[in-house]
């Protein structure tokens, strides 16, 4: 209907140029304070359609000349309710996401800008917000980012400042109008108008890679994520798992399924996991090796593949669809959509198509053998046995922290005690120096002085994360690998999990949102910090320092 309008704004002036332009100007300035990304997927009616572009990098290349023609084409087609720009994938610099976006928005079609946790620390994050929020870019797919792999004379210092949660969370206080200190006390800012997402994996083969995923969107809906986006997979149980676990979960958020039209040579790259995240098995890449030998090279059937995917995922109730690909046309993206409506009715008969389960993978619902997706019957987890060995070490840390750090217990008081008079003494560097030589040998502590290892099993995001993931694994892990150490180290919170596991006590990691690290606290003793009341852990804790 809008668009309409504007039409009939170019007839009516199309001799007075200056005019037109200016009530064109007007009319979408008062377009654009209704979010139309926003409103179609919270609109039940509506299955959404967002489609991915990459900015590729240069500012004047034909990467970016490209982008925007096919902007133009998404736009002037109102069948794409919003084009999402990628920030910096695959770990190498490109084009800015805010800037495209921003030029995007003024054709009269909605950017959906990746707001990746890397490169910047919070402070910059929040400037990012407010420039997007000025220049009426509202809506933002939150998600850790790609490891950095390359930059400028050498692989750049990687920032994981904040993770993905704590970017919700700061994206959720400027909706509401963030409070700040000002020399005349607190100054309350206008509320912004975002609309934040965020992204899981239900793709992962193991169970403490799989439960870690859901554990982190516990943490991520709590944020305040409004909608959640699927990492990309073609196993269609999978693809259901992700919509049951919303479903029996009570999450009440849309979710948007991942469809990437799949060509052979990308599908070999992520078979041998040279792009983290995306998960394509040895079957379907031996079904893409035959379809390329096609006259087309393998063309229709992955866009048949797409379709079918779309009408699949229309099928078990997802609010939209995410479309991506290398060097795809707008007039494809069409094209399936118009055979994914088609083959939406019959979407059942099209299970058969994405039976492409992981080997001895892992599914968190049983089975359903006559439907092929699964029954609302959880697995049963706890005869599983662990992915990960259980070190001697943490059955010893569990029983130091219970005597020592747990309000009530034998030591706590007397270590408190002694805190207080360490921390008012010249003891107080030597202490330091003890503590981290002993946190060192055994943790292989950071020396943060805002310590998560009790958060996470008595292993430190900040030096056995290489993304410093407080509230989390990151999406990139494979077969319980870490993203950035494939076949050398584990995800610790695979780790974490099957500690944990051993105790009954694997949920704790979906429980208690982790602050990001304080640095005022930076190279101090976090026990000190802790009894005294300075550290996370002791504030969730209510253990106030003396005199409060």
């Amino acid at each position: 209907m809008y668009f309409h309008l504007l039409k009939n704004v170019d007839n009516a002036f199309s001799k007075c140029d200056f005019q037109r332009l200016t009530i064109k100007k007007a009319f979408l300035r008062i377009l654009m304070k209704e979010n139309l990304f926003k409103k179609a997927l919270l609109d039940p009616d509506i299955f959404t359609v967002t489609w991915e572009l990459v900015p590729g990098r240069g500012a004047r290349e034909t990467t970016q000349d490209n982008l925007l023609a096919l902007a133009r084409q998404a736009a002037a087609g109102k069948t794409i309710h919003a084009l999402s720009l990628t920030d910096n994938p695959g770990g190498t610099p490109a084009m800015s996401a805010d800037f495209m976006g921003i030029e995007i928005l003024k054709m009269g079609i909605e950017p959906l800008v990746h707001f990746t946790c890397k490169d910047k620390n919070r402070s910059a994050l929040e400037s990012q917000l407010y420039a997007l929020d000025r220049a009426g870019v509202r809506n933002l797919l939150v998600m850790s980012g790609d490891y950095p792999v390359a930059g400028f004379q050498g692989r750049p210092a990687p920032v994981f400042d904040f993770d993905p949660v704590h970017a919700l969370e700061l994206i959720s206080a400027m909706n509401k109008g963030m409070e700040s200190p000002g020399p005349k006390g607190v100054i309350r800012q206008k509320p912004g108008d975002f609309f934040a997402g965020a992204v899981v994996s239900p793709f992962k083969a193991t169970e403490a890679e799989q439960m870690a995923q859901y554990y982190k969107l516990k943490k991520k809906i709590a944020a305040g994520a409004q909608f959640i986006v699927t990492q990309l997979g073609y196993d269609v149980r999978k693809i259901h798992e992700a919509f049951l676990f919303m479903k029996q979960s009570g999450f009440n958020v849309p979710i948007v399924g991942n469809i990437y039209i799949l060509p052979y040579g990308a599908a070999r790259m992520m078979n041998n996991n040279e792009l983290p995240g995306s998960v394509v098995t040895d079957k379907l890449l031996m079904d893409l090796s035959r379809e390329q030998k096609e006259t087309d090279k393998g063309v229709a059937a992955r866009m048949l593949r797409a379709a079918r995917m779309y009408a699949i995922m229309k099928g078990i109730g997802f609010n939209g669809v995410h479309i991506g690909g290398h060097n795809i046309k707008y007039e494809q993206v069409q094209e399936i959509i118009r055979q994914g409506e088609t083959l939406a009715p019959k979407w059942r008969e099209l299970i058969k198509y994405f039976d492409y389960p992981m080997e001895n993978g892992f599914y968190y619902f049983e089975h359903d053998p006559q439907t092929g997706l699964n029954k609302e019957t959880l697995f049963n987890r706890k005869a599983a046995k662990a992915s990960a060995k259980l070190e001697i070490s943490y059955g010893i840390s569990r029983f130091f922290h219970t005597l020592m750090f747990e309000p009530g217990k034998k030591l706590y008081g007397l270590m408190k005690a002694i805190s207080r008079k360490i921390a008012a003494s010249k003891l107080v560097n030597l202490f330091h120096k003890l503590e981290h030589l002993t946190k060192v040998l055994i943790f292989d502590c950071k020396d943060c002085g805002d310590c998560a290892l009790i958060d996470i099993a008595y292993l430190c995001p900040m030096s056995q994360c290489p993304k410093n993931q407080r509230n989390g694994a990151c999406g990139g892990s494979f077969l319980g690998w870490c993203e950035v150490y494939p076949f050398k180290k584990q995800c610790i919170y695979v780790r974490a999990y099957a500690r944990l596991k051993k105790y009954g006590q694997e949920a704790q990691l979906g429980q208690n949102i982790v602050p990001p690290c304080d640095w005022d606290l930076h190279q101090s003793s976090s026990w000190l910090n802790f009894y005294l009341g300075k550290d996370h852990t002791a504030k969730k804790q209510d253990n106030h320092p003396p005199g409060k």
